[in-house]
């Protein structure tokens, strides 16, 4: 794959820099007075100040805490007419090449312009010349229109339309990724459109918002409580109208129909201790897929949670893909597999990446495969947004 081609942007603000250290020499040659060094000592607090927030500020057009090539655009979501965000970067190609297409997902509280551990998906994609899309998909999940409504995949499947039409995307090779909020979007996007993905990577998802919303309750997290209830108009208590709202924003109304699609479901096993969303939504993602017979029993889940060191282990299980966070326990059955690593509630995006460019649309998973890239992220980037 051709090495894309960056343009190099100037810095902002050098001119005004410049000119007030042109005005401050020249006052001080002048031998300004006592009420002048005043407006001197003044002027250079200004100076400085204006220096710092050229400093920060971001090139034109770009993004804070994105590289400088990540740009903003807004496409149409026909369900509803509307013109929605998202961030997005091509590579420059020749003729007759193509190029995979990486839908990253922010995470719960998060939105197109997030950044931390998210731009790292974007320096993957500007390293290995894939195509790289953050869609804003309604932004934070506490409106009505966010938290898996059907505008929600609406906003992702126009997004991946809108990249085909202005990018050379390769369609065998359009993957999604999400942690957290992000790990809830891509489990029910591969539930609800399976045909669009060669490959599923989600971590740390919820998998059931009626149980998340009373576990948070219970673990004392209330501000994932009102986030659901806001988007639900109220708490969703068995029976009632928001129930059946939060039952149809699910990953688990949905993901049978994900059989086919190469899906790895990945969980820390400290989450939900030390972390916002128990492990057993993973486990019971996993059983949503699968056939009866390869499905956990609602007993050994409760079990495992209550006790993670009751989970049944082997000691030679090792991917070298997960470096410093070993895996625990897995289960693969022929696309699907399920992975409870040494962690917490993140998501090691080394891993998650180079398990994607191995994938292809309408082939088996592809679950030995070979690193192809680095990406060394910190444990705040793993975890931020969560």
């Amino acid at each position: 794959m051709p090495a894309a081609t960056r343009a190099p942007y100037p810095s902002v603000g050098l001119r005004r820099s410049a000119m007030a250290t042109f005005a401050t020499i020249a006052v001080i040659a002048a031998g300004a007075g006592d009420g002048d060094r005043d407006r001197d000592r003044d002027r250079d607090r200004d100076r400085d100040r204006d220096r710092d927030r050229d400093r920060d500020e971001p090139a034109p057009d770009s993004v804070r805490g994105y590289p400088p090539e990540i740009r903003e655009i807004r496409y149409t979501v026909p369900e509803d007419g509307s013109e929605q965000p998202a961030l997005y970067w091509a590579p420059e190609l020749e003729e007759g090449r193509r190029a995979p297409l990486l839908v990253a997902l922010h995470t719960w509280g998060g939105g197109h312009r997030q950044a931390g551990g998210e731009a790292d998906y974007a320096k993957w994609c500007l390293d290995h010349g894939w195509i790289f899309l953050h869609p804003d998909f309604r932004g934070p999940n506490r409106r009505p229109e966010a938290m898996g409504s059907d505008l929600v995949v609406a906003d992702i499947r126009a997004a991946v339309a809108w990249a085909q039409t202005v990018a050379p995307v390769d369609e065998d090779r359009v993957y999604v990724v999400g942690a957290s909020g992000g790990g809830h979007a891509s489990l029910l996007v591969a539930g609800r459109l399976p045909e669009l993905w060669a490959g599923v990577s989600a971590w740390c998802g919820i998998s059931d918002i009626a149980a998340w919303h009373s576990e948070t309750r219970a673990a004392g997290r209330e501000n994932y409580a009102r986030d659901i209830e806001q988007a639900l108009g109220a708490a969703p208590e068995f029976g009632t109208e928001a129930f059946g709202a939060a039952e149809h924003r699910s990953p688990l109304r949905w993901l049978a129909n994900s059989a086919d699609v190469p899906l790895d479901i990945n969980h820390g096993l400290a989450d939900g201790r030390s972390g916002s969303v128990p492990f057993t939504h993973s486990l019971r993602a996993w059983n949503a897929v699968v056939p009866e017979s390869e499905r956990f029993a609602a007993a050994d889940i409760a079990a495992w949670y209550a006790d993670p060191a009751s989970l049944p282990r082997d000691p030679s299980l090792v991917d070298p893909l997960y470096t410093d966070r070993p895996v625990v326990f897995r289960r693969t059955h022929r696309n699907t597999r399920l992975t409870l690593f040494d962690g917490g509630h993140e998501i090691h995006r080394e891993a998650a990446l180079n398990w994607l460019a191995a994938q292809r649309r309408g082939r088996p998973a592809e679950w030995t495969p070979q690193k192809v890239g680095d990406l060394r992220s910190t444990d705040a980037a793993r975890e931020s947004g969560k």
